[in-house]
């Protein structure tokens, strides 16, 4: 099994989405086994907490980035739906 003990080695916020992403979900993994220390569990739950909301923010900079494109090409935000 890998250990629970995230790699810290690149800032969060200097991650891309999709290594932010695969990080997590590498954290997620290895919680679920369960078999790591308990300060190495709280410790990648932390960082786990950090990836999620460094992708939340990089998936709301990108649903703005498209609105923007579809009010300007249309006048109006037409065929726009809420993301969940």
């Amino acid at each position: 099994m890998t250990s629970t003990k995230p790699d810290t080695a690149k800032p969060v916020a200097s991650l891309s989405f999709e290594e932010a992403l695969q990080e997590l979900e590498g954290i997620v993994k290895d919680l679920e086994g369960g078999k790591g220390k308990l300060e190495e569990a709280v410790a990648a739950y932390q960082r786990g907490a950090e990836l999620r909301r460094h992708c939340e923010a990089k998936l709301s900079d990108a649903e703005a980035k498209v609105q923007k494109i579809v009010e300007a090409g249309a006048g109006e935000a037409a065929g726009l739906r809420e993301l969940s």
